[in-house]
């Protein structure tokens, strides 16, 4: 839990990979050319995400892909308000996302922030004087309880009318079965609009968990969902994708490449075609998906094909 910021340096708990992701805005935060300035990520990743990232393999050297995640979803936050009039924004598993507090936002904008109760109280505590751009809500969830979700779900259907929801950084953690029922889940209520997201190709999940992120293959914090279809996955759903992009020609664009991102660019061309093709299946995607108001719901067509 994040409560429990002394016994150890690893991930032990799904909170702390919020104080993980925290460092990373904080890394930026301090560049002399940053993409964007988060003043709290220090104050919230504390001592114990430093030595979180200190003890996985290539810690900081990971930061570029996060710092991308950031700022492109960012892109699609301010992008639905201005184009489509979002009122309400419900970002699941909120974790230590500053963004009521640093993006320029509408003061009429209705921000919902739903985790569980340790980590939005540790959160509360740390942000107490901070003062959020706009009207900022925080509901304290199980979001694995499938009935306490969807009433929540219902509710903010009920008061909004035009809803963006956020999952950065939490289908991985799901299993396939758990994301379908969440895309199952957020069709139903009508005004659920856009949906936000990242997600890794098959391939990148295999390399990491083997490389760099060996501990999410055991202990409570496992790395699951990674979707052989992408984007398409969310079709079935009522899902279609309105926006995406590949972390790396957007590290590229953004000038935040992985180390040595020249120096594989130059060696590609020497590469066998099977190299070639292994890792061009590496990659990270961010979406912004939108609702398709002709699909068929998912249990519907199930009950028609049997």
């Amino acid at each position: 839990m994040v409560t429990n910021t002394t016994t150890t340096s690893k991930i032990t708990h799904i909170s702390d990979t919020a104080l993980w992701v925290a460092v990373y805005r904080a890394m930026e935060t301090k560049r002399k050319d940053a993409l964007f300035h988060d003043p709290y990520a220090e104050l919230l990743a504390g001592k114990r995400g430093k030595q979180i990232v200190k003890n996985l393999k290539d810690g900081k050297a990971s930061a570029w892909s996060m710092i991308v995640r950031t700022v492109v979803l960012d892109e699609f936050v301010y992008k639905v308000i201005k184009e489509d009039g979002v009122d309400t924004v419900v970002n699941l598993a909120a974790g230590l996302d500053t963004r009521p507090y640093r993006l320029e936002l509408p003061p009429s904008l209705r921000w919902i922030e739903v985790d569980l109760p340790d980590i939005l109280t540790y959160k509360e505590q740390k942000l107490a004087d901070a003062k959020p751009r706009c009207s900022l809500e925080r509901v304290r969830l199980d979001l694995t309880d499938p009935a306490a979700r969807k009433k929540f779900f219902e509710r903010i259907n009920r008061d909004s009318k035009r809803v963006l929801v956020i999952t950065e950084g939490l289908l991985v953690y799901l299993t396939q079965e758990d994301v379908a029922t969440l895309a199952s889940d957020l069709y139903s209520q009508p005004n659920f609009r856009w949906w936000i997201m990242d997600l890794l190709s098959p391939v990148l999940l295999d390399w990491l968990k083997k490389r760099s992120f060996k501990q999410f293959t055991e202990g409570n914090v496992k790395m699951h969902f990674a979707p052989d279809g992408g984007a398409d996955f969310f079709k079935p759903f009522g899902w279609k994708a309105d926006d995406l992009r590949s972390v790396a020609k957007e590290a590229r664009r953004l000038k935040r490449e992985m180390p040595r991102a020249w120096l594989y660019r130059l060696m590609s061309p020497l590469a066998s075609k099977k190299q070639r093709e292994f890792y061009s299946k590496m990659d990270l995607y961010f979406v912004l998906l939108n609702r398709d108001n002709m699909a068929k719901p998912y249990e519907n067509r199930l009950s028609e094909a049997a």
